[in-house]
């Protein structure tokens, strides 16, 4: 508590607190959800999860809120382009931006599958089936199809940014364009055409995110100087620009309004009287998911999310003034991805636990028994997390992100640049195997071999960068 008094009392003036207070609001809401909707049964005599929403219809209107993987998008954008704008004033690279974000995302996901491997070796070798050891860690890696497209919007963030800082936001409508492109191979074929709507979708929420940042630093410059401390020239003229090529975003409660409404018209119309599912979340059976991939529908809904967003912006932000508060957004924070990462795992656990007991209740989704089960469920799984969370939280809130120390030259900065590029490329590439990996594949560690390898020697290379032993030029 000492410590969190001292980092909310040395909180900068400037700092946009509601970003923090979303981010910590967004996740909080996806582990409510998962484990809210999620119904436990038996199938051929072994416990197992499924979604509830396919038998709650009257519940989908509500996940118009509940899917907040878009305001974690866009949470995102603002606070990489943030950190990447205050490298690059300090004369660093993006390729020590990349090494240096690497490490908080990274990190705690590397602990995450080294557990659960370590667990699905230690429960093969005393004779558990593979396909159902995999069956178990395929549940608790749901989480990581999130942190594919976030690791790749991340790795995406130099050019992306320099994107916007030349064409604003007529870079995320582009982007929504190629969406509703996707949306028709999706109806009309070939299928494969939206799959692009996975990195498409996010970005384009993402680039708002930056779009946000840029108006919060415009809105903050001091009086009297047109370009703010360390802004880049032109910086001014671009902020008064008018229309798509903009790089600010419209922060008024009447921007709030129309982005509200608007947003809100088009998802009913979409979903009303277009193709598109009512639900914003996966429900089995449908046949389209508007979330895999984000659909022209799970863009409306980010649109008018924005909207609320922005109309609430200004009473939180004074809330957040208050000490008690903007102590508990930064409790969360500190602890944010762990939180994320784990949830499921704790459900896991519990539901091994109850069995193990013979006392899983399953009562049929939608009974009173159901909904009774509803709240000591999710207070048993908040003890259960809260557990892992002290265990696994200090990796991520320890972590540090170091001055990058790459080597000098031109030559230098390319060779750092491709190791880091080659170091996303290789946690992505395990983490999308793992995801695309079927949930009844034999696999004795719970995760594909070739994954956990890739992921492992790209997460072992960005560490190498960080510590500052790769890259460097010897003397021959």
């Amino acid at each position: 508590m000492r410590r969190l008094r001292q980092l909310a009392q040395r909180t900068p003036p400037g700092r946009e607190r509601y970003i923090d207070l979303l981010r910590a609001l967004a996740i909080t809401m996806v582990v409510l959800g998962h484990w809210g909707v999620t119904a436990i049964g038996y199938d051929d005599g072994r416990p197992a999860g499924h979604s509830a929403l396919a038998d709650l219809r009257w519940a989908w209107p509500l996940t118009w809120v509940a899917q907040v993987m878009p305001v974690f998008f866009l949470v995102g954008g603002y606070a990489n382009a943030a950190s990447l704008a205050a490298r690059r004033r300090r004369g660093g690279s993006a390729a020590g931006w990349l090494v240096d974000r690497s490490a908080r995302l990274v990190r705690p996901t590397t602990v995450l599958l080294l557990v659960l491997a370590a667990g699905a070796a230690i429960a093969t070798l005393r004779g558990a089936d593979a396909t159902q050891v995999r069956a178990v860690v395929w549940f608790a890696t749901i989480p990581l199809w999130f942190l594919v497209a976030y690791v790749a919007v991340v790795a995406l963030t130099p050019p992306m940014y320099a994107l916007h800082r030349r064409f604003g936001l007529a870079v995320p409508v582009a982007l929504v364009v190629l969406v509703t492109l996707g949306d028709l191979g999706r109806l009309l074929g070939p299928a494969a055409l939206a799959d692009g709507n996975y990195l498409f979708g996010w970005l384009a929420v993402h680039q708002l995110g930056f779009a946000w940042y840029d108006a919060t630093r415009a809105a903050n410059r001091r009086p009297g100087d047109a370009t703010g401390a360390g802004a880049t020239a032109g910086d001014a003229a671009a902020a008064g620009s008018q229309g798509l090529l903009r790089r600010g975003l419209p922060l008024s409660r009447r921007a709030g309004a129309v982005l509200l409404g608007g947003g809100l018209v088009a998802l009913v119309l979409l979903t009303a009287v277009g193709p598109y599912p009512v639900a914003m979340l996966h429900v089995p059976g449908e046949r389209l998911d508007n979330a895999a991939p984000p659909s022209l529908a799970l863009m409306a809904a980010a649109a008018a999310q924005l909207g609320l967003i922005l109309l609430l912006r200004r009473p939180a932000g004074r809330w957040l003034r208050r000490s008690g508060p903007w102590q508990a957004v930064l409790t969360v924070n500190a602890v944010v991805l762990t939180l994320f990462l784990w949830h499921l795992t704790a459900a896991v656990l519990l539901v091994g636990l109850l069995d193990a007991l013979g006392v899983l209740p399953t009562p049929p989704v939608g009974s009173a028994a159901w909904w009774a089960w509803r709240v000591p469920w999710l207070l048993a799984l908040a003890a259960v997390l809260a557990v892992l969370v002290a265990v696994f939280g200090p990796v991520e809130a320890r972590t540090r992100r170091p001055p990058a120390t790459g080597p000098a030259g031109a030559g230098g900065r390319r060779l750092r640049a491709g190791l880091a590029v080659a170091g996303y490329a290789g946690v992505l590439a395990g983490l999308l195997l793992n995801s695309l990996a079927p949930k009844t594949a034999p696999e004795p560690l719970g995760l594909p071999a070739p994954a956990l390898v890739a992921y492992l020697a790209g997460a072992g290379l960005l560490r190498l960068l960080r510590s500052g032993r790769a890259g460097r030029h010897r003397p021959g």
